[in-house]
């Protein structure tokens, strides 16, 4: 077997910077999330040169890789074959379908669409900014033409203003009236919630009331996970005979009980991060998550890398109906392999992630 024959020479740490296209603000529980940073990536080369990168998300420590046959630190068939070599997740996926000349959505199983929707995930709450002229809902709407211009058809918003920023009560209606000038400004597109758990029960569906004509595609994190608060939730939308889906699981994701709760119909969609959670756990949950006819779309905020690569994700698994889509670039990163076109992202076909990187060859 060829990745038996590749043994690692070098195990390199970088960074890559991403820059969106505009500052993006707050959300229920955080500050301004800034115009883009810096991540680390590790990059893996073997002693035929072929090389493999990606984000390193866990602690690597090269000595213990260096030397070692490809084959034994991944089984292309499940993902890394030990917790230690999490932080090399992604790279050591890369670095497989290098060597074998495949693109990581055929390693995965090709069970998936090659193109796939992906929503606007940064859409936050530019109304509040700045502190000493808030520009009110206008500046969402602006926000939202932009990202229409620049392809997007659906939009998840950020709700939970009355969480931290504003009074209860005017944080609430203020989350309404957004929602309500989004979905008037554009009758067709897919409008997601994401409140960050920025509400309770009670408060959420209030909230749903006052907004039940907008159609909402899917809520996500609405309140902090409890299996009796989502029982309820579930129990509202048919009561009301509302199609919009539960989505959770990105925040503190305590897995066993997710599954659970999705067993019993309470969660329709797990957003378990792309990185952080990893792409071989992904590998492992994602029949059992189908067994339970729920769906997948894995967090990806926070870095247009990690949208690639949860398309790639959706592409090999199948099982995820849409990507969260990060608005921006990546500096130095070659992403001309995917194609972006009215709302959906088809991947790349070149080896592996197919992202070529700067200033590293094989």
């Amino acid at each position: 077997m060829s990745l038996e024959r590749e043994f690692v020479r070098s195990v390199e740490f970088s960074t890559v910077r991403s820059r969106y296209p505009r500052v993006v603000g707050r959300n229920a529980r955080l500050g301004s999330h800034g115009s883009g940073g810096e991540d680390r990536i590790v990059v893996v080369r073997t002693d035929s040169g072929k090389v493999g990168w990606g984000l390193a998300d866990g602690e690597v420590v090269a000595e213990d890789v260096v030397g070692r046959a490809v084959g034994e630190l991944i089984d292309p068939a499940v993902g890394v074959l030990d917790e230690s070599l999490r932080g090399l997740d992604f790279a050591l996926h890369d670095l497989v379908g290098q060597i074998e000349d495949v693109p990581v959505h055929a390693l995965l199983g090709g069970l998936g669409r090659t193109t796939v929707p992906a929503y606007d995930g940064a859409v936050y709450f530019a109304d509040l900014d700045p502190d000493d002229g808030p520009r009110g809902v206008a500046a969402v709407l602006a926000d939202c033409a932009a990202d229409d211009a620049a392809g997007y058809r659906a939009f998840k918003l950020k709700i939970g203003r009355g969480n931290r920023w504003m009074p209860r009560a005017a944080g609430d209606a203020r989350d309404i009236e957004v929602t309500r000038a989004v979905r008037e400004a554009y009758p067709e597109h897919r409008i997601l919630v994401d409140a960050n758990d920025g509400y309770d029960c009670d408060g959420f569906i209030e909230y749903l009331r006052a907004v039940e004509d907008c159609e909402l595609y899917w809520v996500e994190e609405p309140f902090l996970d409890d299996a009796d608060d989502l029982a309820r939730l579930r129990k509202h939308l048919n009561a009301v005979g509302s199609a919009t889906l539960i989505a959770e699981g990105e925040s503190d994701p305590q897995l066993d009980s997710l599954l659970e709760i999705a067993g019993r119909g309470d969660i329709d969609v797990l957003l378990m991060d792309v990185v952080s959670f990893g792409l071989t756990s992904w590998r492992a949950v994602m029949p059992r998550i189908a067994e339970l006819g729920a769906h997948a779309s894995p967090h990806a905020w926070g870095l247009p890398l990690k949208t690639l690569y949860a398309a790639q994700l959706a592409a090999g698994l199948g099982c995820v109906e849409t990507v969260e889509g990060v608005p921006g670039e990546t500096l130095g990163v070659d992403a001309s392999g995917y194609v972006w076109k009215d709302g959906e992202l088809t991947v790349s076909d070149r080896p592996g992630f197919g992202l070529p990187l700067e200033g590293v060859s094989g």
